[in-house]
């Protein structure tokens, strides 16, 4: 049986990231938490429409496997 590695997300936490569903949306906000499924919890979100309308939704938690793509906003140290 295999070992389960927790994410190596500590070093992008209270950073603003920039994120691609499975569902064709894509959000930005600042990732506060995180668990070993990667499912996040991001804070000050916003969902970028297709249409370039914003919508402020807040403070979500977003599902590990509806996540496509992860990127940093914010240079790393």
């Amino acid at each position: 049986m295999s070992k389960v590695h927790p994410p190596k997300l500590k070093k992008i936490m209270d950073k603003k990231l920039s994120l691609k569903l499975n569902s064709g949306r894509h959000v930005q906000g600042i990732l506060r938490g995180f668990d070993p499924s990667i499912n996040l919890v991001m804070d000050e979100c916003v969902e970028m429409a297709t249409s370039g309308q914003q919508n402020n939704t807040g403070m979500v938690v977003i599902r590990g496997n509806s996540i496509i793509m992860l990127e940093t906003l914010e240079r790393l140290q």
